[in-house]
């Protein structure tokens, strides 16, 4: 709760005010994508489980399984990251490399968790298709603003 007031003082005084790049949909997209993604995360999530769970100790499958549930936990991790780093620092070069490393793992991890329960891939396409989006957006809010695009360029 605490982190939702933070992020939402920053986006009124820090983040609208600033120029955005082309197709930035509407604020409201933003609480209704992420609810959508957090539930097929968390739906993914329980498969990986499963997997990890239902395979026999030392084959192939427990292994893969292992795996992609490191690479869960791993762009979990990054994921709850972004947001301090973005709005609460308001460091938008920081939460660009965050977010540039939590993209690729996201869609390694699609892949990997496919191998065992091709559900996975349906959970989890559409995060990875919002993640580079959101790259997108993230990369852009800092040329526009603090990059090449601006005139102050700094501010990091």
């Amino acid at each position: 709760m605490a982190s939702g007031q933070l992020t939402k003082s920053s986006i009124k005084a820090w983040y609208e005010p600033r120029a955005k790049p082309p197709g930035t949909p509407p604020g409201i997209a933003f609480p209704i994508a992420w609810t959508i993604l957090y539930a097929s995360m968390g739906l993914a999530s329980h498969l990986l489980v499963n997997a990890y769970d239902s395979a026999i100790p030392g084959s192939a499958l427990k292994a893969t399984a292992d795996l992609a549930l490191k690479m869960y936990w791993g762009q979990y991790a990054l994921n709850l990251l972004w947001t301090p780093l973005f709005f609460g620092l308001r460091k938008p070069v920081p939460a660009f490399v965050d977010i540039s490393i939590l993209t690729p793992l996201t869609c390694a991890l699609t892949y990997q968790a496919a191998k065992f329960d091709s559900r996975t891939t349906y959970l989890l396409a559409p995060y990875c298709a919002w993640l580079t989006f959101a790259t997108y957006l993230n990369g852009g809010f800092w040329w526009l603003n603090f990059g090449p695009a601006s005139k102050k360029g700094k501010d990091l």
